[in-house]
């Protein structure tokens, strides 16, 4: 589900099974081309779909933070922070580029990236949805995503 998509009146009853926020971050330079910028999003968009169809009820989608500036790692551990405190209970940052590791953002619970979750799948012949799906519900069952 989308932060768009609920009014002020649907949020007060679906706020308790809304625990967990999504914060997209696609990692643009600044330098992409229009076609370049678009098919990053297009991978965002993929890698979301596989949260986002299947736990809809349970997680909503943040906007995106689109650009891998300097400070990323401190501007998103912040947001993480802001969210966590505005009471969600879970914070997973989604990346279909960008190399992020838990340790850079360690307020969010959990963080997918694709490219480091593509390591495990050539390691262990697993799908991206099968890595996905397991590191999000390890996280709700135990509050530990590894």
């Amino acid at each position: 589900m989308k932060f768009s998509e609920i009014s002020s009146e649907s949020w007060l009853e679906l706020q308790p099974y809304l625990d967990t926020c999504i914060i997209p971050f696609t990692g643009l330079k600044g330098v992409e081309s229009p076609i370049e910028a678009t098919a990053a999003l297009e991978r965002l968009r993929d890698l979301l779909d596989l949260v986002e169809n299947r736990y809809r009820g349970r997680t909503i989608t943040y906007p995106a933070f689109h650009y891998d500036i300097n400070e990323k790692y401190e501007l998103v551990n912040e947001l993480c922070h802001k969210i966590k405190k505005s009471g969600f209970k879970y914070v997973i940052i989604v990346t279909a580029d960008t190399y992020v590791e838990s340790s850079q953002c360690p307020y969010s619970d959990l963080v997918l990236s694709q490219p480091l979750l593509e390591k495990i799948m050539g390691n262990e012949q697993l799908t991206l949805t099968a890595i996905v799906q397991n590191r999000i519900e390890r996280l709700w069952m135990k509050g530990d995503p590894l």
